[in-house]
């Protein structure tokens, strides 16, 4: 089944960059374009896309307020926010407004290819490099037992899940939960980006979630990684 897209951006050569990369996916189809807020509002109920790729500063009406009148009026809509920011100020604001990914404009092919396969499923994606800083910042705001999460995840110890996951697959998680991406993992295991995405891929089902933020989350409340 082929995945629709409309592509949200006010600049068109990064739209026309970011269509081509789809073009290659036979199982993309891009369907429409816009270039701001209000005019997606208007493209997307004239398409009805599966999945809407939505750029996150724009004039007019930004790519967060957008989205939260796009779910409003379209509840089952899938949105992946594009941003330069990585602060997670601003991913909070997205998730908020119903977006289910939040990626860098610095990601690669591979990744914004895997965000919008994940996105189209009802899965979450968010970018690698920003996954750390959203967990630190869950982590300061939530309370456990009156006390700060901080507080309370000291209090677990550090144990690798051995009964689940391989070696290999434990040190993957981890560097999953540093925030490396798939490059970055098989750069620093020396091994090649397909074999990261087979263990990445073994690990989500072992663990029975559906995305790579989902498995970081359980990896730290169970005490499978340090967060460092």
């Amino acid at each position: 089944m082929s995945t629709n897209i409309v592509l949200i951006d006010d600049h068109k050569l990064f739209r026309e960059g970011i269509k081509r990369i789809l073009e290659f996916e036979e199982s993309f189809n891009v369907v429409a374009e816009a270039s701001d807020g209000s005019e997606a509002l208007a493209v997307i109920e004239d398409n009805q896309p599966d999945v809407v790729i939505m750029d996150i500063n724009m004039p007019d009406v930004n790519g967060v307020e957008a989205t939260k009148q796009l779910i409003e009026q379209h509840g089952d809509l899938k949105v992946i926010i594009l941003s330069i920011h990585d602060d997670e100020s601003y991913v909070t604001h997205a998730l908020k407004s119903g977006a289910l990914g939040y990626m860098l404009k610095e990601m690669d092919t591979e990744e914004l290819v895997n965000a919008i396969k994940v996105v189209s499923k009802g899965g979450s994606y968010i970018h690698p490099k920003v996954t750390h800083r959203l967990i630190n910042e869950y982590r300061r705001l939530s309370n456990v037992g009156g006390e700060s999460q901080d507080a309370a995840f000291e209090y677990i110890e550090y144990r690798k899940p051995l009964h689940l996951l391989t070696r290999r697959e434990c040190e993957v998680l981890q560097l999953m939960t540093d925030g490396r991406s798939n490059r970055g993992i098989s750069e620093d295991l020396y091994i090649s980006e397909k074999t990261v995405k087979n263990h990445v891929s073994n690990i989500l089902q072992k663990m029975n979630v559906n995305d790579r933020t989902q498995a970081v989350v359980t990896a730290i409340k169970n005490g499978w990684v340090l967060v460092r």
